[in-house]
Parts: C-alpha cells; sequence; structure tokens
C-alpha cells in the first residue's frame, strides 16, 4: 500500500472509529438530561475548576456564541454560574455551583465506566500508545 493509500485508509478508520466512540459517549451524557455541549463545559468545571469563558470554549472546541447559549442553559439550570473577575471586567468565568457538583458527583463515575467500556477493546500498552501516536498527529496537522 503506498503512504498516500495508508494515509486516506487511516484517515477514514479514525474518522469511523471517532464517530461511533462519540455516538456511544453522546448517547450516555444524554440519559443524563444533557447535551454534548452542556456535559462538556460542565465536566471540564468539575475537572479543572472555576473558568473564563473564552478559555472553555477554547478548551472544549465550542465557538463563543456556543459556549454563550450553553452556558445560559445551564445557568437557568442552575448548574453553573457566570462570576465576574475583580481585576478586569472584560473577564467573566464559570464557575460549577453546588448543584453543578452535586451533578457531576452522581453522573461522572458512570460516565468514566461507560468511557472505560468502550475503550476496553485496547490493552493498557495499546492505549498508551494510542494517545502518543494521536497527539503526535494532532500536533502535527496543527502545523499544516
Amino acid at each position: 500500500m503506498s503512504e498516500r493509500d495508508l494515509s486516506l485508509k487511516l484517515f477514514v478508520v479514525l474518522t469511523k472509529a471517532h464517530k461511533v466512540i462519540m455516538d456511544r459517549a453522546v448517547k450516555d451524557m444524554k440519559r443524563n438530561g444533557l447535551s454534548a455541549a452542556e456535559f462538556s463545559i460542565l465536566e471540564l468545571l468539575y475537572h479543572k475548576g472555576k473558568m473564563p469563558l473564552q478559555r472553555v470554549g477554547d478548551t472544549i472546541l465550542v465557538s463563543s456564541g456556543g459556549v454563550t447559549y450553553t452556558v445560559d442553559k445551564l445557568e437557568e439550570k442552575g448548574y453553573l454560574c457566570r462570576v465576574s473577575c475583580p481585576e478586569d471586567r472584560r473577564i467573566t468565568y464559570a464557575e460549577l455551583t453546588e448543584a453543578g457538583k452535586a451533578l457531576l458527583d452522581r453522573i461522572f463515575p458512570s460516565h468514566a465506566k461507560k468511557i472505560e467500556a468502550l475503550m476496553s477493546a485496547l490493552t493498557t500498552e495499546e492505549k498508551q500508545i494510542a494517545i502518543l501516536l494521536l497527539k503526535k498527529a494532532g500536533l502535527h496537522a496543527k502545523e499544516h
């Protein structure tokens, strides 16, 4: 197989795997009454703590409009709040509320088990290798 054909095959396989895995992960998120964007924002704040809204969008790859819309919905549900930065009025943070933290305390462990099950076809060593290779490919693609 030529280098070009191998690259194309890898792209197709990677794309199909991503779609199937994400479909299953999103299905798990939705069973808890959250969209994928809502879950992603809550999970990010749950693990990283209070964060500027701009950084939230950059981290989970959602447009600023998408972040604003999703944060509005999560704020309406009582899961997060906006907090102004006292040093710089241009910066607004997103922060989990107690209700948001309680929700993630309740649902994240089973979600993590679902992700673990989705990845269980690979051995520990294969997962470590896949992480290294995919990071390498992603960093290289950023440069081109």
